[in-house]
């Protein structure tokens, strides 16, 4: 269901055109007006004109960047001297911290206690000095503030501010110079910043572009600010990201007026949005970066002929968690299976079995037995086998020519559509 509103005048937000052409002026040169090319294959899958605007290659991998500079520009002398001080887990330290460094402002980050090493590694590495405090983005937010006002330091919000959601607009500017016939933008969500500044300056230049956010399933919290529901917020999220509670104020009085509707997607379709751009366009996105093609994939009906913009918002994502979501979503693809086959615990066996499955063009990726927990007699054991194949069709055949040699066979594990 669309978002119901009255009119307004875009003059009156807290954000305007003129804002975002302001800020793209400060920006350029340092940050990367980043490519934005369509996706044939894409658009393909889903039935729509695909483009895909590459924020992940951003020197510190995100769009963050864009709204850090935007509002480090903006700072007074005496607020330059003083420093400045931010609150975040990744994309907005990093990017406060990088710009910062460049402009000679001193940089104070606070992240949770739990933020993992590697991204308070980089921040660090950019020249800031980073305060580990709180077991939460809004215990951290507070410590921030307090810390701040203490010391003199100029509070740089990731989302609730009007010269950092000025900053994100600029990529609506970007690709619109280069496609102002899309006729719509799915833009993730998180507190709100991107699609909010992205709406103020699509709206403008084509007030008829249809502006469409995405939340993760599970924190739909702006989606309840804005149409009146209390779902649940909550969880572990792939796409930690826009993994928001309390979304900005500023950029709520923005998307009330010029988003049309806020969808979510579910951590599924996330896993195969991840996994399809590093696929089809060799590309490495985080989970929050997946978000727009992830609600295609969800309702490529209601997308079907339109031409659509997305935002691959961010690419840090941590290589493990990676390499995790791939083998995941090669199980739900059948190209990846666990079997249990009860076989004679007698020598041979295993060869055997390898060869029915070799001769049925398949792959024997992890193999074990298991003689303990298992119902099978005392002279037999069940052989427990992770096989590749290329699809659910091709499990179908191994499986089948193991039967017809004689064995047992449950397929364990296989997330096949």
């Amino acid at each position: 269901m669309s978002i119901v509103r009255s009119k307004t005048s875009l003059s009156t937000l807290p954000v305007t055109l003129a804002d975002v052409r302001a800020a793209s002026e400060r920006v350029a040169g340092a940050v990367l007006d980043t490519p934005f090319a369509p996706s044939q294959t894409l658009g393909t899958i889903t039935g729509a004109e695909v483009w895909l605007k590459f924020e992940n290659q951003q020197f510190t991998a995100s769009f963050k960047e864009r709204g850090a500079l935007n509002r480090l520009a903006t700072l007074t002398d005496a607020e330059r001297s003083a420093g400045v001080i931010a609150m975040s887990a990744g994309n907005h330290a990093q990017g406060v911290a990088y710009h910062a460094r460049r402009l000679n402002v001193p940089a104070t980050i606070v992240m949770p206690a739990w933020t993992p090493t590697i991204k308070v590694e980089n921040t660090r590495s950019h020249g800031a000095t980073v305060i580990l405090e709180g077991q939460s983005l809004e215990d951290a937010a507070r410590f921030a503030r307090s810390y701040g006002n203490d010391h003199g330091l100029t509070f740089i919000h990731p989302y609730d501010d009007a010269a950092v959601i000025a900053g994100q607009g600029t990529v609506a500017l970007e690709m619109l110079a280069r496609r102002p016939e899309l006729d719509t933008l799915i833009i993730p969500i998180g507190g709100g910043g991107l699609i909010a500044g992205m709406a103020v300056a699509a709206k403008a230049l084509n007030p008829d572009i249809r502006i469409i956010g995405v939340e993760a399933q599970l924190y739909p919290s702006m989606l309840n600010a804005v149409k009146g529901s209390s779902l649940p917020v909550g969880g572990d999220t792939l796409a930690e990201g826009i993994a928001v509670t309390h979304p900005g104020a500023i950029a709520r009085a923005i998307i009330d007026q010029l988003v049309d509707d806020i969808v979510l997607v579910s951590e599924a379709d996330l896993e195969r949005a991840i996994t399809l751009l590093i696929t089809i366009e060799k590309t490495v996105v985080e989970g929050a970066g997946a978000a727009g093609l992830a609600a295609m994939l969800a309702d490529t009906h209601r997308y079907k002929g339109r031409k659509v913009g997305l935002v691959l918002c961010g690419g840090n994502i941590d290589t493990r968690l990676l390499a995790s979501v791939l083998t995941r979503e090669l199980a739900r693809d059948g190209r990846l299976s666990r079997l249990a086959i009860d076989i004679p615990d007698r020598p041979g066996q295993l060869a055997r079995v390898a060869g029915v499955i070799g001769d049925a063009g398949s792959n024997v990726v992890e193999v074990y037995h298991q003689r303990v927990f298992t119902d099978v007699p005392a002279k037999g054991t069940e052989l427990h086998l992770v096989v590749e194949t290329r699809d659910s069709a091709h499990l179908s055949h191994v499986v089948e020519e193991l039967r017809r040699a004689g064995y047992v066979v449950i397929v364990k594990g296989s997330g096949a559509r």
